[in-house]
């Protein structure tokens, strides 16, 4: 038995399963549909792959190692971020107009108008870019990988085998939120209660986008 694998299991699944920017992207994109928080979800996993891919090549270490490029991905993300965090919020005060009892998505519209919903394509590059756009990764991936790798072991094939499991816990976590939230649909899509998700995610992204801008500005 694999002690350390089976540690890495444990640090790798808390690390994907802990709330934050790209949770909340999912259940927000999963509010307008199950297929556009699917989509949101496997852009995460793809972010994170692109992540874990730089790990494996020692190309995070350059990112790392260089302040000014480490601070443009910082900047960027924080205003991704930021942006979809406005979005969301924008999007709650919105809502503040719709009444309680009214309906809302496709069953607000005649039954001869298509439902107005956002394209895949969309949720799928707003989970990609809200991880693929997260400075802490690379830190974080660089810092935690080698110490999963035994001494004496070659390093390569085992961090091969430790970012694959990280992505597939990452396709395996974030489909099931997705589905979770449209499972739950009927109470979640309720005016009042959509308005207080699309508020609270709102406030994270944007929290979370400032902390990373004043973060460059500190530096």
């Amino acid at each position: 038995m694999d002690g350390q694998l089976i540690a890495f299991t444990g640090v790798a699944a808390g690390m994907v399963a802990m709330p934050g920017a790209d949770f909340a992207v999912v259940v927000r994109n999963a509010l307008d549909s199950r297929r556009a928080g699917v989509a949101a979800a496997v852009g995460v996993a793809g972010g994170l792959l692109v992540h874990t891919a730089l790990a494996v090549a020692g190309l995070a270490a350059v990112l790392v190692a260089v302040p000014a490029l480490f601070g443009a991905v910082q900047l960027l993300g924080g205003v991704y971020l930021l942006y979809l965090g406005v979005g969301a919020l924008v999007a709650a005060v919105r809502r503040r107009g719709t009444p309680d009892g009214a309906a809302t998505g496709p069953a607000a519209a005649p039954a001869d108008a298509p439902a107005a919903r956002p394209g895949t394509a969309r949720s799928l590059r707003q989970g990609f870019l809200t991880n693929a756009l997260n400075p802490k990764a690379p830190v974080l991936f660089l810092s935690l990988l080698p110490q999963f790798v035994p001494a004496g072991e070659p390093a390569l094939p085992r961090t091969l085998l430790l970012a694959t499991m990280v992505v597939a816990m990452a396709l395996v976590w974030f489909p099931a939120v997705a589905l979770l939230v449209d499972r739950l649909g009927s109470w979640l899509r309720r005016p009042r209660v959509t308005r207080a998700l699309e508020a609270v995610t709102g406030a994270l992204l944007t929290t979370l986008g400032g902390i990373l801008l004043v973060e460059v500005a500190l530096a």
